[in-house]
């Protein structure tokens, strides 16, 4: 074997803050005070994604735009600052954001991370050196704002455009075919069922129907998480006093934001509130959860009444999307489903972790915001890609099983429902006893009893006529003929 050549040392450059000096990589963008966290935080590999990456940018952004507007910022530091920063919303500098999800409580070390990335860049486009501060990272990129007021709103407006680009689509793709299979499914009767056991019949399309208003609930429950993301922090600075920023800043910083990303932003009516607490994302996070729970609802249901082929419910066919055993050969699984299950409890999970972080507020300032934000962010992507594949890989492909779904209804013991008004509750119970004991139908007991005239009998005992009030579903039926 080729004995293996050993890396060559990377070329490093010393930079100093106000602990003092420490090295880092040369090409590297981010700076000293990014170093520093990499060595303090290496927990577990997670970090920031995409979507905060890019709201910090777009903060950075604004912010230079709005301090050059007020005279605060020289005009080329502002233009290469807009510049870089618009290459971190793009995603240019991804890799020089390092830096752990389990950090400083306050999420210092990524905004400053994000200061540094933006002042470097900026500083090489002005023809500078990066580490050389011809751009300085807190008195240039940073002015007007502290983490304390930066992090959270980065959460909010990260949050707010998921929601708006990628779950509430999913989430309506899925009603539109939860809705379609309620409407195309509405004519096939099959027994219902409570507890797990027989119950009286109700139509196919009925139950998608519900499905369907779960999800359409789900909708609004996006909505009122977008209403409780709009306040944000920024503004407020360290402590909510506002300390170095001007007053015109976040008003105009937010006008901008809300310009950009298509979502509704306004500075917190309290600002003390906004940065001491983060009560808007336990509320966001506790729709997501809602809506986690209507879809392992949904999903489950699903995965039962495709149970099969031949020796479960089998009331709908699930479309085969690949093979289900590695030793029960032609076994088809019902993955898609499960899958939905496995983000939701995922997302349930998030929540009790979003939830003991909004917690930690301890007097002026919120101290698991990170963790926050990656559950809360994870959580909202997580819904929408899983939501789009349920509908686009097993909802849009179910069809339903007429011939299964038939046979069980005149077989169940919860026919005699329909008696119970015209003969009592007792009398009724007696007959479904019988049936059960005899191997008999509900019909045949209650015809060999001659309970009731064959007429009224088989009126009762319709089970179309059962799927719900008399005058509803009379009507229904006549226009099926």
């Amino acid at each position: 074997m080729k004995k293996e050549l050993s890396a060559k040392p990377r070329k490093m450059r010393l930079e100093r803050d106000t602990m003092g000096e420490l090295a880092v990589p040369a090409e590297a963008y981010y700076g000293v005070q990014t170093a520093r966290a990499i060595r303090n935080f290496p927990i577990s590999g997670l970090r920031f994604p995409r979507a905060f990456i890019r709201a910090l940018g777009l903060i950075k952004w604004a912010s230079a735009t709005v301090n050059e507007s007020l005279g605060l910022l020289d005009k080329k530091v502002a233009g290469a600052i807009r510049k870089a920063a618009t290459e971190v919303v793009d995603g240019r500098w991804d890799g020089e954001f390092p830096l752990d999800i389990f950090q400083t409580g306050s999420g210092t070390s990524t905004n400053m991370n994000a200061n540094e990335v933006i002042a470097n860049r900026a500083a090489e486009l002005l023809g500078g050196a990066r580490g050389g501060h011809l751009v300085h990272p807190n008195d240039h990129v940073n002015m007007g704002q502290s983490s304390n007021d930066v992090i959270p709103t980065a959460i909010h407006v990260a949050a707010a455009e998921l929601f708006d680009r990628q779950l509430a689509p999913a989430l309506s793709r899925l009603h539109r075919a939860l809705a379609s299979k309620a409407r195309a499914f509405d004519s096939i009767v099959k027994i219902g069922r409570t507890h797990l056991q027989d119950a009286t019949p109700i139509r196919l399309g009925q139950e998608f129907s519900g499905y369907a208003r779960q999800i359409e609930l789900g909708l609004g429950r996006v909505q009122q998480a977008q209403r409780a993301l709009r306040e944000v922090a920024l503004g407020g600075t360290a402590v909510g006093t506002g300390l170095n920023a001007n007053p015109a800043f976040a008003p105009r910083v937010l006008a901008l934001l809300s310009r950009e990303t298509g979502c509704t932003f306004q500075e917190a009516v309290n600002h003390f509130e906004a940065q001491s607490a983060q009560d808007s994302l336990v509320e966001a996070s506790g729709e997501l959860r809602t809506i986690a729970v209507s879809l392992m609802k949904i999903a489950n249901d699903i995965r039962w009444l495709g149970s099969g082929p031949r020796c479960g419910l089998g009331e709908i066919i699930l479309p085969d999307t690949q093979p289900g055993s590695s030793i029960m050969p032609g076994k088809v699984n019902p993955v898609i489903a499960e899958s939905v299950t496995m983000v939701a409890a995922q997302v349930i999970g998030n929540d009790v972790a979003i939830t003991v972080g909004g917690q930690a507020a301890n007097f002026e300032l919120i101290v698991m915001l990170p963790v926050m934000a990656y559950n809360l962010l994870q959580s909202i992507e997580l819904l929408a890609t899983a939501s789009e594949n349920f509908a686009a890989r097993c909802i849009e492909g179910i069809t339903a099983n007429h011939v299964r779904c038939q046979d069980s209804i005149e077989r169940s013991l919860a026919m005699c429902t329909a008696l119970a008004p015209a003969i009592g509750y007792d009398a009724a119970a007696k007959i479904a006893k019988e049936a059960y004991r005899t191997g008999k139908t509900v019909r045949e007991v209650a015809s060999g009893q001659q309970v009731l005239p064959p007429a009224k009998l088989n009126a009762l005992l319709d089970p179309w006529r059962m799927t719900g009030p008399e005058k509803t579903a009379s009507k229904k039926k006549v226009r099926r003929r």
